[in-house]
């Protein structure tokens, strides 16, 4: 188990026990922020979805301030050790199975936008539009190029991942330090233009995904200004 999700259980625990008192008086500021961060906590590892047993929780807690566990460090070792396994295969299955939809789902928004008016198609796979040109006379980058952008990335059912436009912040980066669908289509623009590019997941993140919303398999949306170019930077 992380050091990350081993706290969380050990934070949660020392909640659990004070929730399990018959009568829990939370008129003080010790006992308000202790509840606080019990339910933070408990809120934090609800959305991990992990398989756990509220009363031994709340035992573990008890036992271990009474210094009357009813396992020995070894036994401790073990369990700790055996949830960390059945926990990594759940994960596991859940991701091939998440890989797989996106991937099927994927593979369909491709076909069906690839039809779509102004959309062209690369080489590689990687699908992109015009939506606004620049200025005649406007560069392009190169990929050893940094660039600044504005950007809006969302997943292809309209989900929100990430987003420039959103903070009101442009972000500058070096082309051949991000995903490979963006240091192609990056390089297709001019300064000044707007592209929409449709990302297949092998020229995103892949089967690993990204974390976050980002799963594994997951075609990507990107809209894209190219504000300018700091060549060589």
């Amino acid at each position: 188990m992380n050091k990350h999700v081993a706290t969380l259980i050990t934070s949660t625990l020392a909640a659990s026990a004070a929730l399990a008192q018959d009568k829990l008086d939370l008129t003080g500021d010790k006992a308000r922020a202790s509840y606080a961060i019990g339910a933070d906590i408990g809120k934090s590892m609800k959305r991990q979805n992990l398989d756990l047993d509220s009363k031994a929780l709340a035992a573990g807690v008890v036992d271990t301030f009474a210094d009357k566990l009813a396992l020995n460090e070894a036994e401790l070792e073990k369990a700790l050790n055996d949830f960390k396994t059945s926990l990594f295969q759940k994960r596991q299955t859940e991701a091939a199975a998440a890989g797989g939809t996106n991937a099927k789902k994927g593979a369909e928004y491709l076909a069906a936008n690839a039809k779509k008016e102004g959309v062209k198609t690369t080489a590689s796979g990687l699908q992109y539009k015009v939506v606004k040109a620049g200025p005649d006379g406007g560069k392009s980058p190169k990929a050893t190029d940094t660039v600044k952008v504005h950007y809006h990335g969302t997943l292809i059912d309209g989900t929100v991942f990430d987003s420039s436009v959103q903070r009101g912040e442009p972000i500058s980066f070096p082309l051949n330090g991000v995903i490979p669908g963006w240091t192609e289509g990056v390089q297709l623009m001019k300064v000044g233009d707007k592209f929409e590019f449709t990302i297949p997941s092998n020229l995103a993140y892949g089967e690993q995904g990204a974390g976050g919303a980002i799963g594994p398999n997951s075609t990507l949306v990107f809209q894209v200004e190219l504000l300018g170019i700091e060549a060589g930077k």
